[in-house]
């Protein structure tokens, strides 16, 4: 039971009226919701509101400005901050709309899918959505930060595949944005993560994509510092219908990890192409004659499966992020990231991760947008995970990459990657221009400040 006031209890009491889906406070069934998945992070809201529609959020936007405090929107946690006791969650995963229409080639979706959701909805038609590396993370929060997936460089940012969002403003308006209704909104959604507003519903196109060529070969750590450095080389003359990166992967022992991998350092390189297979494999056996692999996952596989390229983990778990932005690579970049993650280096990180951008990414869309830095040539991520025996040097050993990459990176971040309340932190995913045109519209749209909390870009007042 929860030790509620009166006065709260009578409070969330109005609120639970006006709603048609849940309200919980702490000590309630469906409070649970607020656990993210990344369960290092503490969310403990003032109650968690389980949506069932736009209105339900307006409702919740309504009473939280009446209440002296902001709204905070999650799925699944992927990218959770710290929230306390001033926050109003509201938790979308009953919104779970999926309509396909395979002669348009459009989907509309609610923002309580997960991507696998809808790609198991539009496989049956020979269509696929542009996913990105994690197929269990919510549609709304991975589209809202741009999107970035193994299929990247051949057709560009999955927001950019965004025709229309609905959602609900921190004024509390409910509102269908597209390139001509609201479109400066239209164009801040797409990068500026929960600035302007709770999505309840997107509407992208999808891709007529049933099949790719790729997976991953795994490596013994040994081998790193040969393959690493003939990857760099391969990567200069890469063409756009293949996407890739690499991977120092610390796995533990347990029953989900495939034995060759599990508790020893090793080394993989991911892989996704639409090109012809023999030409695909063609193109990887360069990296097959460097070294042996010692499991190869690559082959013809259905769009389906596109979540084994990275086969990133499902279970919830503690972890601390780091990420970056690189220009060109040189091998000395290589030589310092082996020294740091690879053999000999004591890394406590669980997977230290470079993918290629480039390609399509770099190019500017049919509608622009508040995704920045696509002239970055690399993006890096490095996750460990908070728990015993490594858990205490985790954190510094992410400074020690942060600093052993500084000649290469850039000072900057992507919005979905390594997620932040800090200003200074949020501030790395975009460049000045758009920093203030999407502090000025959520000032507009947010005129009470509800949604002045988390990921948000915002001014200081």
């Amino acid at each position: 039971m929860t030790n509620t006031t009166p006065a709260v209890a009578a409070s969330i009491e109005s609120l639970r009226a006006a709603v048609s889906g849940a309200v919980a406070l702490p000590g309630e069934p469906g409070y649970e919701l607020a656990t993210p998945w990344n369960v290092a992070v503490p969310v403990r809201p003032h109650a968690v509101v389980e949506v069932e529609s736009a209105d339900d959020v307006a409702a919740a936007v309504r009473y939280a400005a009446d209440h002296g405090l902001k709204v905070a929107v999650q799925r699944t946690g992927h990218g959770a901050v710290p929230l306390g006791d001033d926050v109003l969650l509201v938790h979308t995963g009953r919104l779970t709309e999926c309509a396909i229409d395979p002669d348009a080639r459009t989907a509309r979706l609610g923002a309580g899918l997960v991507w696998q959701d809808v790609i198991d909805a539009a496989t049956p038609h020979g269509l696929a959505p542009l996913a990105g590396s994690s197929t269990t993370v919510g549609v709304a929060g991975f589209l809202t930060g741009g999107g970035i997936g193994p299929l990247v460089r051949t057709y560009g940012l999955s927001s950019d595949y965004v025709r229309a969002f609905d959602i609900v403003t921190g004024n509390g308006e409910v509102l269908h944005v597209t390139p001509e209704e609201h479109a400066e909104l239209f164009w801040g959604l797409r990068g500026g993560k929960a600035t302007l507003g709770i999505v309840t519903a997107v509407e992208i196109e999808l891709l007529p994509v049933t099949h790719f060529y790729g997976g991953a070969l795994y490596f013994d750590g040994s081998d790193a510092a040969a393959v690493a450095h003939a990857w760099l080389d391969w990567c200069a003359e890469l063409p756009e219908h293949s996407t890739t990166s690499i991977a120092f992967l610390q796995l533990p022992p347990l029953p989900q990890v495939p034995a060759p991998l599990a508790g020893r350092l090793t080394f993989a390189v991911r892989f996704a192409s639409l090109a012809d297979p023999a030409e695909a494999e063609a193109l990887l056996g360069r990296l097959r004659a460097v070294a042996t692999p010692i499991l190869d996952g690559i082959g013809t596989l259905p769009f389906a499966a596109i979540a084994a390229v990275h086969a990133d983990p499902v279970d919830p778990m503690p972890t601390h992020e780091y990420s970056a932005l690189t220009n060109e690579l040189t091998h000395e970049a290589i030589d310092a990231l082996l020294s740091v993650a690879g053999p000999g280096s004591h890394s406590p990180q669980t997977v230290v991760e470079v993918r290629q951008l480039g390609g399509a990414l770099a190019r500017e869309p049919r509608h622009r947008s508040a995704f920045c830095h696509r002239d970055a040539q690399f993006a890096v991520m490095v996750a460990g995970v908070l728990a015993p025996p490594t858990a205490e040097n985790v954190v510094g050993h992410a400074r020690t990459i942060d600093r052993a990459l500084a000649p290469w990176t850039t000072g900057r971040h992507l919005p979905n990657f390594a997620a932040s309340a800090d200003p200074a932190t949020i501030a790395r995913a975009y460049d000045d221009d758009t920093a203030h045109w999407l502090s000025a519209l959520a000032d507009e749209h947010d005129s009470n400040g509800v949604l002045r909390v988390g990921q948000v870009v915002r001014r200081d007042r």
